[in-house]
């Protein structure tokens, strides 16, 4: 008999109703679980849904493979990045699994290299002090996204697990998109008092909350934007101009629209590392392939 962990059990996206009827059928169809569940003494580490559904239908054949961890932290890191690398998640489902994984890489190192308080601390602080940037850095580099993104994440987990903690269900609520509150309105949430982290959870349904959050987008688009421009009319030589000058306007033109890109790009990096963005982004710079293909053929009609 196996364990859920409970915590370890909150890091997995839930499935849909449908994919998890279609889990189960394809299980029953194929008479047994063909993928081994991997435990950690005893305890369920990946396979949570193919095991309650085996708990559902006592007798299906399945197979255990135990992973070997150091600690608890290692293993949520583990669960972590292997839901990061495994399915489609929403956008705040992303920043929750990078967070959590953060959190949790940085106090197993601890853990793990004498960060207790004993004789050890000071030697191996002192090799170990820029551990966490290293730790940020590679996982920046593996999810696609900036350093400053996974420190946001990290106290963005913070607030998901003390909003659920105050208002259960939350969590799930804010997944599944069913509400979108502001990025710090989440944070405040485990950056208050115990006593006051109740209130603050329940505000996040606040459609007040949600707007202000559209709000801030819209006006750091409108930011960008109005920078882009700026840079386009100073790229623009004040003299008088011929051929070769404007050429290299042109060039400047060109070099502004891919900073302002690529700003917004660091601003939300959600729009390449999103598929539902990405796929728009990509479509949006079609725009300038047709108009080049338009000047190779001969003109800008």
């Amino acid at each position: 008999m196996l364990t859920i962990d409970q915590e370890f059990a909150d890091q997995i996206p839930p499935l849909t109703a449908e994919e998890y009827q279609q889990l189960e059928e394809n299980i029953l169809s194929d008479g047994e679980v063909i993928n081994p569940i991997i435990v950690w003494n005893g305890v369920v580490v990946d396979g949570h849904n193919r095991y309650r559904i085996l708990q559902e239908h006592p007798g299906v054949p399945y197979k255990t493979f135990e992973k070997k961890f150091s600690d608890r932290n290692e293993v949520m890191a583990w669960i972590c990045k292997n839901q990061l690398g495994r399915r489609n998640l929403t956008a705040e489902q992303k920043k929750y699994l990078i967070g959590k994984q953060y959190r949790a890489e940085k106090s197993s190192h601890g853990a793990s290299k004498g960060f207790r308080g004993n004789q050890f601390t000071e030697v191996v602080s002192h090799q170990n002090e820029d551990l966490p940037k290293r730790t940020r850095d590679r996982i920046a580099r593996e999810n696609n996204v900036g350093s400053s993104y996974v420190e946001r994440a990290e106290k963005y987990a913070k607030g998901i697990d003390a909003a659920e903690k105050a208002v259960p269900g939350i969590r799930q609520e804010i997944f599944s998109g069913k509400i979108c509150p502001v990025e710090s309105a989440v944070k405040a949430v485990a950056e208050a008092p115990l006593e006051k982290r109740t209130e603050l959870a329940k505000k996040l349904h606040d459609p007040e909350v949600q707007r202000r959050g559209k709000d801030h987008h819209i006006a750091e688009r409108a930011r960008i934007e109005k920078k882009v421009a700026a840079d386009m009319e100073a790229a623009v030589p004040r003299r008088k101009v011929n051929e070769a000058s404007m050429l290299e306007t042109l060039r400047g033109v060109v070099a502004t629209m891919i900073r302002g890109a690529d700003k917004c790009f660091e601003l939300f990096p959600t729009l390449l590392t999103e598929q539902i963005y990405r796929v728009q982004v990509i479509e949006i710079m079609k725009e300038l392939k047709i108009y080049i293909s338009r000047l190779e053929e001969g003109g800008n009609q």
